[in-house]
């Protein structure tokens, strides 16, 4: 049963930004790490970054310094802050904890050059 849903992708140029939110139904978010992952067209899904329980971050090289997780327990969400898009960033991105369970529909982000 899927309880995160993400939300917030979306068509945008290159150099811009866009925030992407990742919801729980539950309270799977609040005990668990949380990562966004993305999938491109014709590649496997790679992950993106992660936040830990109390706030702790990581991030992949191509995206170090430019995106921010960050979580919000209060409204079990955890959000990843996208600037200065490439178009390499296009690609259908996914919320899950860690260790990952069933993955929800994802949201997709078009970055334009």
């Amino acid at each position: 049963q899927v309880q995160l849903v993400e939300s917030g992708g979306g068509l945008v140029q290159a150099g811009g930004s866009l925030r992407l939110s990742c919801a729980d139904s539950g309270t799977l978010l609040t005990h668990n790490a949380v990562g966004w992952y993305r999938r491109a067209p014709g590649k496997s899904r790679e992950w993106v970054a992660t936040v830990t329980v109390r706030g702790i971050t990581d991030y992949a090289r191509s995206v170090k310094g430019r995106f921010t997780i960050s979580r919000d327990n209060a409204k079990n969400t955890v959000y990843l802050q996208m600037n200065s898009l490439k178009p390499e960033d296009t690609a259908v991105y996914y919320c899950n904890v860690v260790p990952a369970r069933a993955w929800g529909p994802g949201t997709q982000v078009t970055v334009s050059s």
